[in-house]
């Protein structure tokens, strides 16, 4: 049975629910600012266990935004920006939806002022 890649619906989905807890959004920003780094060196800069931050890690890892890879007793964690681009690509595409509607809103409300003409004071 060959595995088949996750929708982008669902990996959106994942990825807002990973992204909705700020101490995981934090690990994010310190993992991209470092490259990689160990639960035990993200927790040295955090106000969390590093019980804790494991935890964070394993949600942003099922979200397919890190990733682990051991290296002899520890295991370093880097970004995986697939999963971000994915998302990215979601929110600019529902970002231009909504510039179309609101260029369709302006447009009719321009053709409606001109057709009115000018406000006369009574």
């Amino acid at each position: 049975m060959t595995e088949e890649r996750p929708r982008a619906a669902e990996v959106v989905d994942s990825v807002l629910g990973a992204l909705a807890d700020p101490t995981r959004r934090r690990l994010l920003d310190l993992l991209a600012a470092h490259g990689e780094a160990t639960a035990t060196t993200l927790a040295g800069q955090l106000p969390v266990s590093r019980q804790a931050v494991v935890k964070h890690l394993a949600v942003l890892d099922a979200a397919g935004l890190v990733s682990g890879d051991r290296v002899g007793r520890e295991v370093r964690y880097a970004v995986r920006p697939s999963a971000l681009d994915t998302t990215a690509r979601w929110m600019a595409s529902l970002a231009a939806d909504w510039d179309r509607r609101l260029a369709t809103i302006k447009r009719v409300a321009e053709a409606a002022e001109r057709d009115t003409g000018p406000a006369r004071p009574d």
